[in-house]
């Protein structure tokens, strides 16, 4: 856990060097919702519930994969194998989902924010909703560093991430937002115990998965 203590606070550390970066991030995220908020100014009548949710969840997706993809991607060859001589592949690959999902969560934190400043916002219940967004971020956020690893040791990292991503995300992505839809229409909540049971079981076994096969790719 010191390790992972460790490896964390690096990472912030290299965020705060680099605050061009997470800028960018914070840029794209309220530019998209602008761009929607006057795409749909005009015609507001059509923006129902369900675009109105379909489009916070393609805007946090793209979020994610921006923001995540550099994971492994901006890392030297020279730095990693001088992780190799530090730590164990255990606490980095931990480090780096523990700290992508806390990122992630801001930036998700952040982003429904400005939407429903700017969009308004539908939600009848907002605890439910929150618990969508904070399941959805951290299944995000371990299933693309996983990838981001993997693909980190390709020269076309970039195709190669949203291809192995794909599968992944997407039945993710689908329940997240029936999920999310619940919450919308104001459902009891033990309607939506099977979606929060899935979820839940998708992201401990993406993380599972990532700390028992990650030391196999480390290696190599």
């Amino acid at each position: 856990m010191q390790e992972v203590k460790t490896l964390i606070w690096k990472e912030i550390t290299l965020e705060w060097r680099q605050r061009y970066a997470l800028s960018g991030m914070l840029l794209y995220v309220v530019s998209t919702v602008f761009i929607c908020y006057l795409s749909f100014n005009l015609k507001r009548n059509e923006l129902t519930p369900i675009v109105w949710n379909t489009l916070l969840w393609i805007i946090l997706l793209f979020t994610a994969v921006n923001a995540i993809a550099r994971s492994f991607a901006q890392e030297r060859h020279a730095r990693l194998l001088y992780y190799y001589t530090l730590a164990s592949p255990q606490a980095i690959i931990l480090s780096k989902i523990i700290y992508n999902t806390l990122l992630m969560l801001a930036l998700a934190g952040i982003g429904f924010g400005f939407y429903t400043f700017v969009m308004g916002s539908p939600v009848v219940d907002l605890g439910l909703y929150l618990i969508s967004i904070v399941l959805g971020s951290v299944g995000f956020a371990s299933v693309l560093t996983l990838v981001s690893g993997i693909s980190s040791k390709a020269e076309n990292s970039g195709t190669l991430m949203a291809v192995l991503s794909f599968p992944i995300i997407l039945p993710m992505l689908l329940m997240t937002i029936r999920l999310a839809k619940n919450a919308l229409d104001g459902l009891d909540r033990s309607v939506s115990t099977d979606e929060i049971s899935t979820l839940l079981a998708i992201d401990a076994i993406v993380i599972t998965l990532s700390y028992l096969l990650f030391p196999y790719l480390w290696r190599s």
